[in-house]
């Protein structure tokens, strides 16, 4: 999509329960908001209305031009999407958190994101020289080299283990830089890569004990304010490299995000087994993927993951169109 393009339509609605879908993604550890972003459509649309808050937009602002603004930032969109991601992150997550804890209900929640990512990548991939048969050879295979790269990345990143940390305010600073860009990335979890910096557990419990009175505002203010920077600095910089990519090399880049959703996998594997059992907090738990054995708990996982899939790509086919707008 280029700035020229004429910005695609969405009803609000389903601006507003995408957003609600991505904020609940956001919220688990292994799932990206990006990769709901990408399947319902409104992923180019968002890295460019992102991308138009620059010196520009600002100036239309100052010269009290509010139209030109609220039309070339796409506001609105934002703003319906926010709210969404905002009320996913409240609802949905606390839903998922409870599921997600529960060894029963675990697996299959897992194997319907484990389902839901392998559709959204097929829809991904096909919009690669990989899955055209007209493709020449090295086109092929640099493509492939890309998407070979961004899954080995991934598989690899999606394997560090949790750290404990003692943050800095530059430190803070940078995991959210580093996490904003990861969730605006499908594939990649933002929620995971905190977890794994060792901030994830630090940041919720601040976010939690702030109501109740455990964490006071004094304390809350410059750990939200440092690290919210780093978030609004990371948007807005990686959504201009990201455009700029859409836009130059779209084919390259959308193998290379197919290579980071796949590659991410590893993250929502639904076999796994608990480590840390008496620990009841998810933050706090680790769990060690398994391979599939014969149980009931396979064969369900097995069954949930091809329904997610095959119903993710019936739907595409008949309501959503994943395209280039």
């Amino acid at each position: 999509m280029t700035d020229n393009e004429p910005t695609p339509k969405h009803s609000l609605i389903y601006i507003l329960l995408t957003g609600v879908l991505m904020g609940g993604a956001d919220a688990i550890p292994g799932v990206s908001g990006g990769t709901v972003a990408f399947v319902s459509g409104l992923y180019e649309r968002l890295i460019k209305a992102i991308s138009r808050f620059d010196l520009f937009s600002l100036r239309l602002l100052l010269r009290k031009k509010p139209r030109r603004f609220l039309q070339r930032t796409d506001l609105l969109f934002l703003l319906m999407l926010g709210s969404g991601i905002a009320c996913g992150l409240v609802v949905v997550g606390s839903i998922a958190n409870v599921l997600l804890t529960n060894p029963t209900t675990r697996p299959l929640l897992l194997a319907a994101f484990f389902g839901a990512i392998c559709a959204s990548s097929w829809l991904v991939l096909k919009e690669t020289p990989l899955a055209d048969r007209r493709a020449v050879f090295p086109d092929k295979l640099g493509h492939g080299l890309l998407f070979l790269g961004g899954l080995l990345f991934a598989y690899f990143l999606t394997g560090l283990a949790p750290q404990a940390a003692i943050p800095s305010y530059g430190y803070l600073f940078g995991c959210g830089f580093i996490a904003i860009c990861a969730m605006i990335l499908p594939g990649l979890s933002g929620a995971y890569l905190l977890l794994a910096l060792g901030v994830y557990g630090y940041l919720t419990d601040i976010l939690k004990g702030l109501p109740r009175g455990e964490v006071t505002l004094t304390e809350a203010l410059p750990v939200i304010f440092v690290f919210g920077t780093g978030c609004l600095v990371g948007l807005l910089l990686f959504s201009h490299t990201l455009k700029w990519l859409l836009k130059r090399a779209r084919a390259g880049t959308l193998a290379l995000l197919c290579g980071l959703m796949l590659g991410a996998l590893r993250m929502i594997w639904p076999l796994q087994r608990d480590l840390k059992p008496e620990v009841e907090e998810l933050k706090h738990k680790l769990f060690e993927n398994q391979w599939p054995d014969f149980s009931i708990t396979t064969f369900l996982c097995f069954f949930i993951v091809i329904g997610t899939c095959a119903a993710l790509l019936w739907l595409e086919k008949k309501v959503i169109h994943v395209r280039s707008s």
